[in-house]
């Protein structure tokens, strides 16, 4: 038996823009507890020029709020930090990484892409997030398929099938990450789209900024049409979500407003 929850680990708001979310997973099995992402991380708050930067802070709308990091929240569940084995990132940007430091014995999955593009340099990710030496687990091949895609198994201590999805563009190694439960797939689309109605409308506004934050615009807007093929291949078999997209979080999460209101800073 396991579970999965959807949980948000941060909040982005740079006005006249609306709220974006961290929209994250928790992963509870008898043997293991996984995460998908991590959002902003208690270290991002604490010194957040350094470990993100002032510019980025500032174009984003990075909101520092302890009460929403994954490791608050996991501990409000009883879970403490040491209990998470494994954490699957779509991608190392700051608002996807930054948590990762809550967590330091966990192994952390992305795709060989994705570390060779962290580690040359790529101005995009911040170093201080990396700097606690995450225990790396990197894939590098296509060894099986969900609906016709291809994908990447993720071995963790969880017995789950849990896959990377290539969906690179976005950064040259972004991945979905698939999760087979009863029959059916979850998939976690991360940055491959910043809002739903991108699947549908191709020349949605958003694509401006998608754009403008793409390392490969061209393989993005492929790996948008391979979501999209995807979503019509399936039937009722596959339920699909993105990272920053507050219509796709279940109801009961608070939104910005309210975590303001209630003073669950």
């Amino acid at each position: 038996m396991f579970s999965v929850q959807h949980l948000n680990f941060g909040w982005l708001h740079a006005p006249p823009f609306p709220p974006a979310c961290c929209h994250g997973l928790l992963i509870r099995t008898p043997t293991g507890i996984a995460l998908v992402e991590t959002g902003i991380g208690l270290a991002d708050i604490a010194d957040p020029e350094a470990r993100i930067g002032r510019e980025a802070i500032s174009a984003a709308g990075f909101q520092f709020l302890p009460s929403v990091t994954a490791i608050r929240q996991l501990e409000a569940l009883g879970i403490s930090p040491g209990d998470v084995t494994d954490i699957v990132l779509t991608h190392c940007d700051p608002d996807h990484a930054g948590g990762l430091a809550d967590f330091p014995n966990a192994n952390v999955h992305v795709s060989a892409e994705e570390k060779r593009n962290l580690d040359t340099g790529n101005p995009r990710y911040r170093p201080a997030q990396f700097s606690h030496e995450p225990r790396w687990v990197i894939h590098d091949r296509d060894d099986s398929e969900m609906l016709g895609q291809p994908t990447r198994q993720i071995r963790t201590a969880l017995d789950v099938d849990i896959r990377l999805v290539p969906l690179f563009g976005h950064t040259h190694g972004h991945c979905g990450v698939a999760i087979s439960a009863d029959g059916r797939w979850l998939l976690h689309a991360g940055d491959a789209y910043y809002l739903r109605g991108e699947l549908t409308d191709e020349n949605h506004p958003v694509g401006q900024l998608a754009t403008l934050r793409a390392d490969d615009n061209i393989q993005r807007l492929r790996s948008l049409d391979s979501l999209r093929n995807l979503t019509n291949r399936s039937h009722g078999d596959l339920t699909l979500f993105g990272y920053h997209d507050v219509a796709e979080l279940p109801p009961e999460i608070l939104s910005l407003e309210d975590v303001a209101k209630s003073g669950a800073l």
